[in-house]
């Protein structure tokens, strides 16, 4: 009996040197979860921190701290994070880092690649990713769960939870938002009511402002990501704000379409002295069949879109220093195969506009014309394969410039391809799906979404040119 109660008489003394290190939203969190431990009150907290705001500082100087008052008794913590690398391996590093700064190097031990133990007490880290075999393991003092959002709800309650069941053991979900049916959420919404009722704080939310307010370096930072994406973007929006998001819908507003729509005037040809990039999206031809699991990535398409983009770098963010890009063309085919489509485009990429930079659709049987292209052009040609996360990558990129006003489109020329460019915006949706991922496309009942991907790529094609040109290789390449 008195060996479980020491660490709570020497806590006092001893965890001041290791938690005065913390900002004072960090000591909030901490003192609750260290009294829960020690009085052995087996609360579950979930602690919802902006990003870079402290949590796995916070997560490593608790740690220590527990190790170094139960290194006499064989106790456990527990930590899992969605992935063993990096996420469990980065927070084994930390840890590692604070007990050599602590005085504990050489005193501390590795064992067995996800164990560190210092005296008789474990830290044990593990992957929450589905198919890891976790079962078996006992939470004594602490189970951690990092990037709750993330950590399959089924997962946790059949395999994690049950850790600390014969011990009462307190739990802390860590994890930033996203959308209402994570486990963070489900835990935040458990714990507020929980609070209604007993007055006990077990949720804890600290944005971005909350966190800026001790560090200006922070404010800085943030403030020009704010800029960079947008104060709607998704990821601003989950990341910093911690507001988070339902579902999907359109997915662009109509101010995004608004800031979208530009004065400058549609060009037929490159002029001289400017910078030209492509996003080029690839219909499928018709006797192809492509595969359930791309046509679900990427809906069939039956159309060609080239996108013409004109970098405009006298008129760079102040932020980012990124330039304008003005859509100056598009190239619409539909029902064309890809032979006839080949000679077509080696001549209006290489001796209309001379473009500096080309990302094309190279998904399914996409992949051959991106290669001639590839042959033809050269290293200028980046193919682009859409699976989830890729698309979802593009789709925050799109976003993102579109937002901080880096993405103009010609003027109404009263064209074809104007009215159907303006009319696929109008009818973009957004889905938004676990591990901080969306897929954006027109559903196939409402028309296609061509246009809508070659817009996207023509905005990686001007990143990609510019990553580039500033790792120091001669414009042009």
């Amino acid at each position: 009996m008195s060996s479980k109660k020491s660490p709570s008489r020497s806590a006092s003394a001893s965890d001041k040197s290791s938690l005065n290190r913390l900002r004072p939203y960090q000591r909030e969190v901490a003192s609750a979860i260290l009294d829960s431990v020690f009085a052995k009150k087996g609360l579950t907290f979930s602690v919802e921190m902006a990003r870079q705001g402290g949590k796995n500082e916070l997560s490593a100087q608790l740690e220590l701290l527990l190790l170094t008052l139960y290194m006499t008794q064989p106790q456990n913590l527990v930590k899992c994070s969605p992935t063993f690398k990096p996420q469990t391996v980065i927070s084994m590093i930390r840890l590692k880092d604070r007990l050599n700064d602590a005085g504990f190097n050489g005193i501390w031990e590795a064992e067995l690649g996800y164990i560190i133990r210092l005296g008789s007490a474990r830290a044990i880290f593990l992957s929450a990713d589905e198919q890891a075999n976790v079962v078996g393991n006992t939470a004594h003092i602490l189970l951690e769960i990092d990037e709750s959002q993330d950590v399959s709800r089924e997962k946790y309650s059949k395999e994690f939870k049950p850790m600390g069941a014969t011990t009462n053991v307190t739990t802390v979900h860590y994890g930033t938002t996203w959308d209402d049916s994570t486990l963070l959420e489900e835990v935040k919404q458990s714990n507020l009511e929980l609070e209604r009722k007993d007055g006990i704080k077990r949720h804890f939310r600290y944005d971005w402002q909350e966190i800026a307010s001790y560090n200006p370096d922070y404010l800085a930072y943030v403030e020009a990501e704010r800029e960079r994406l947008g104060d709607s973007h998704p990821l601003f929006l989950t990341q910093y704000r911690l507001l988070p998001i339902h579902g999907g819908g359109g997915f662009l507003s109509r101010q995004q379409l608004a800031q979208l729509s530009g004065e400058h005037s549609r060009k037929s040809q490159a002029e001289a002295g400017k910078v030209y990039v492509a996003g080029i999206d690839l219909a499928g031809e018709a006797e192809e069949i492509e595969s359930a699991y791309l046509s679900a990535l990427k809906p069939r398409q039956d159309a060609t879109v080239v996108t013409i983009g004109e970098l405009d770098f006298s008129v760079c963010d102040q932020v980012q220093k990124q330039p304008v890009v003005r859509l100056v063309e598009h190239y619409w085919w539909t029902g064309e195969k890809h032979t006839n489509l080949y000679p077509r485009l080696v001549d209006i990429l290489k001796n209309v506009w001379h473009c500096r930079r080309i990302v094309v659709d190279a998904t399914g049987i996409g992949q051959p014309l991106s290669s001639f292209l590839r042959k033809a052009l050269g290293s200028r040609v980046s193919p682009f394969t859409f699976t989830s996360r890729a698309k979802s990558e593009l789709g925050f990129k799109l976003l993102a410039a579109i937002n901080s006003g880096r993405l103009k489109v010609y003027k109404g020329d009263g064209s074809e391809e104007y009215k159907q460019f303006w009319l696929e915006m109008e009818r973009a949706r957004s889905q938004f799906r676990p591990s901080q991922t969306m897929n954006f496309y027109v559903s196939p009942t409402e028309g296609h979404d061509d246009f809508l991907m070659s817009l996207a790529l023509v905005v990686e094609a001007a990143e990609q040119y510019e990553r580039k040109t500033a790792v120091g290789r001669v414009r042009g390449d």
